[in-house]
């Protein structure tokens, strides 16, 4: 839609959508030969139709006029023959953690549009072109809430597969598809063939049906026109691949013509979609991972003692509303090995919520372990689910009715799975047959409410021996049980049954190795006990449920490698740490411990380091590391964000200390986005990253004119400019700045970027260098000011 208002003269200082109102004709015109070409839907002009989006323009008050206009338009064009899809894009903002916008505000926003679109008669809802999951989340909800509807929910992918801030395709079907997206999908991200490998996870990853709508090509700009390479026929082979590989909706995105439609339509004729059926077992994700559990998968271990029982340092810490204690310990049991992280925050005389709120943001930041979020007070459990960015385990429901009330709808509406604990009323069953029908009673009850029973998982509940004799036994034939004739993979809280006597360790392991043996599915241990670990890895290939041995060779492969490494140093007489500990100021940056971070300056500063050298030595390499993990795909944008977060504390703190002993003056960098574009998140993570990296950069904002820019590199002396663009109608005013330098023979240097920006562009219209992200955007602007390009 938006290349072919482009064709017809749409300004680049005004929205697309507002030609529902202005020139509904040429709208109806676009969709109508779309729909003559062999399309069976349309989406809507209202992509960018939201508050956030429309408040850029002043058109607001124009929100429900301008969806209604795209649903009645479009539904001219196609009459009842065809569908007519509501189109809702991204905000243009990053929610919490990541920004400031709460899920809430975000919920709302979206539940707007999609109102409106409904209430216009919108056929389905499609969200696209979404590269965060934890917005696509809240618009998914919001578009369910608004209109008993249909909802296609579609993400948009980079490099190696992920989207911009590091979900990878399996782990968003996995999400979208528990919070009830009735398809998901693929759309813009490149060509076809950048989409083929995203298609085939997707098709793997769920038996929704799924949707791709790839770019035709991404833009080049040629000889001051727009062209995308993709032919109608290149696209029309693709789509037949898409359609063998599992994709029951195809379509085309930007740059795609009728023409490109009627050659899909044409090349599809006839085909029938793959039929999909496969059985998945439960699946646990976080932002960039998906842990699978059951259904004959090697079993998982559940980190536990992310709970301030017995801890006073956590707890103390938790009603300080401080995180530092937490983030440490999901860091620790992640590398150690932990496959899901519990997370409580129950202390006495705290708001819980607020508090799990924090604590799910936190620690979802940290590490990509899926979170399994462990209260009974519903309002505490919601707050989590809100805030958490994946599909998370709730820790627990009993078969309580109270708690089936309370517990399992908050599951359903946030697509969570669930540990029901095996007892009722009247307390725990004293007998295997007794706990096998309280697990049947939450099935029962979770699949009258919806919840799939994939997305449960049976605690038998580990008493201690000391006190009950034979609850071990119980508890090892309840797992049998639940797991024979129900079906369902089961979870332990393997600690529970030494309490009270000598050498827990011991029992422990040999609980969890004959739990393995008769079919325990999740473990809840302690991941920092390495003889617990061990027992865990050489139980399951004992009890048949490690292929090949794979797992255990693997942990004790690499256990040989360390204690060989570790005879080789004593030899040498050499310290035993295999690396030199690094200083904890680089470590907050690499962590994105903004929280902590200016007392660790503090810190340094009382040690009477010099501030040249906290700067230089610990803070700039350390964003640097940040800055090759990225590169190596390792982090993410939530990931770099949040360590450029923590630079900006450390150097807020650090400033006058290093104006009073030296003035460095690394350049100044002027940035801006060009006239006639309101794209900026990209161009606002440039700026942060260089200014952590030292430079005096001074953001000029979006939309800005040629003139402005030029005038205000003058003004502040700049070395560079960086210039951003994100839309190919926007594009040429950056050769045109560029050429305005050389003319006048002005001794600033250009660095371009954009989501349609590529080398080559850059190239041919005289820029001094391409940033392809914020990273490359930082390395280059040190060379410009170096000398060294």
């Amino acid at each position: 839609m938006g290349t072919e208002l482009q064709k017809m003269g749409l300004s680049e200082n005004e929205p697309p959508e507002i030609w529902n109102i202005n020139k509904p004709d040429y709208v109806v015109k676009i969709h109508r030969a779309y729909f003559e070409s062999g399309a069976k839907a349309v989406t809507t002009n209202t992509f960018g139709a939201n508050r956030i989006k429309l408040a850029e323009y002043g058109l607001v008050n124009r929100l429900e006029d301008i969806n209604a206009a795209g649903v009645r338009l479009a539904r001219e064009a196609v009459g009842e023959k065809g569908f007519v899809v509501g189109s809702i894009g991204p905000l243009g903002v990053f929610i919490e953690p990541l920004g400031d916008l709460s899920f809430d505000e975000a919920y709302d926003i979206f539940y707007e549009q999609a109102r409106a679109l409904i209430r216009a008669g919108a056929d389905a809802i499609i969200l696209e072109t979404m590269s965060d999951l934890g917005e696509i989340r809240a618009a998914l909800l919001a578009a369910k809430d608004a209109g008993d509807i249909s909802v296609i929910a579609s993400m948009t992918y980079a490099e190696r597969e992920r989207t911009l801030t590091g979900t990878d395709p399996e782990t968003a079907a996995v999400v979208l598809e528990s919070l009830g997206a009735h398809a998901v999908g693929v759309n813009c991200s490149g060509g076809p063939k950048e989409l083929e490998k995203v298609v085939e996870i997707l098709c793997r990853a769920t038996n929704l049906p799924v949707l791709v709508e790839p770019n035709a090509g991404m833009p080049e700009l040629i000889n001051g026109r727009t062209m995308f390479k993709e032919t109608p026929q290149s696209m029309a082979n693709y789509s037949k691949k898409f359609v063998s590989l599992g994709a029951v909706m195809v379509g085309s995105c930007c740059g795609s013509t009728p023409e490109h439609t009627a050659a899909i339509a044409g090349e599809l004729q006839g085909l029938k979609p793959n039929h999909r059926s496969r059985l998945f077992p439960l699946r646990a994700a976080g932002r960039s991972r998906t842990e699978k559990i059951g259904h004959n998968c090697f079993p998982v271990i559940i980190g536990e003692r992310i709970n301030p029982t017995g801890k006073k340092y956590l707890a103390d810490e938790i009603r300080e509303g401080k995180t530092k204690v937490i983030k440490a310990d999901a860091i620790s049991k992640e590398k150690a090995g932990a496959h899901l992280l519990d997370v409580n925050v129950g202390v006495p005389g705290v708001d819980e919520p607020a508090l799990m709120k924090a604590a799910v943001q936190a620690v979802q930041s940290t590490v990509n372990a899926p979170l399994v979020l462990d209260s009974s007070n519903p309002c505490t459990l919601e707050a989590g689910l809100k805030a958490y960015h994946g599909k998370a385990v709730v820790n627990s429901v009993t078969a309580e009715t109270e708690s089936l009330k309370k517990i399992l709808p908050l599951v359903k509406r946030y697509g969570a799975a669930v540990i029901g604990l095996c007892l009722d009323e009247r307390g725990i069953p004293e007998s295997a047959e007794e706990r096998l029908k309280a697990a049947a009673r939450i099935l029962e009850y979770a699949q009258d409410l919806g919840i799939p029973s994939k997305d449960l998982i049976i605690d038998c509940l580990t008493l201690a021996v000391s006190a009950e004799p034979r609850s071990a036994l119980v508890t090892l034939e309840s797992i049998e049980l639940v797991r024979k004739i129900l079906g369902l993979p089961t979870v332990l809280g393997v600690s529970n049954i030494s309490f009270g006597l000598p050498m827990r360790s011991v029992l422990n392991r040999a609980f969890l190795t004959a739990a393995l043996e008769r079919g325990l599915d999740a473990a809840i241990i302690n991941p920092l006990d390495t003889d617990m670990l061990d027992a865990f890895y050489a139980g399951a290939m004992i009890a048949g449920r490690d292929k090949n041995a794979e797992h255990y060779v693997a942990r004790f492969s690499q256990t040989v490698n360390e204690k060989k490494g570790e005879s080789q140093v004593k030899d040498k007489e050499l310290p035993s740490d295999k690396e030199p500990k690094m200083h904890p100021l680089m470590e907050a940056v690499i962590r994105g411990d903004r929280e902590n971070i200016t007392s660790l300056v503090e810190k340094s500063l009382d040690e009477k380091i010099n501030p040249m050298d906290i700067l230089d030595k610990y803070l700039i390499p350390a964003l640097e590391e940040v800055g090759r993990k990225y590169e190596k795909g390792e982090y993410f944008l939530p990931q770099l964000m949040l360590s450029a977060d923590a630079m900006q504390e450390a150097f807020k703190r650090l400033k006058p200390e290093l104006e009073r002993v030296e003035k460095r003056y690394r350049g100044t960098v002027v940035l801006a986005t060009v006239k006639g574009d309101i794209h900026d998140i990209g161009k606002n993570i440039v700026a942060i990253m260089l200014k952590n990296h030292g430079f005096n950069v001074v953001d000029l904002g979006k939309n800005i004119p040629n003139e402005t820019i030029i005038e205000a590199a003058q003004r502040e002396k700049a070395e560079v400019i960086g210039l951003s663009a994100l839309m190919t109608t926007t594009m040429p005013r950056m050769g045109e700045i560029i050429d305005i330098i050389k003319k006048n023979n002005l001794p600033f240097k250009v660095i371009v970027g954009g989501a349609a920006v590529t080398e080559r562009y850059a190239r041919e219209i005289g820029a001094d260098g391409y940033g392809k992200d914020a990273v490359a955007a930082v390395n280059i602007v040190s060379k410009l000011m170096e000398g060294k390009i």
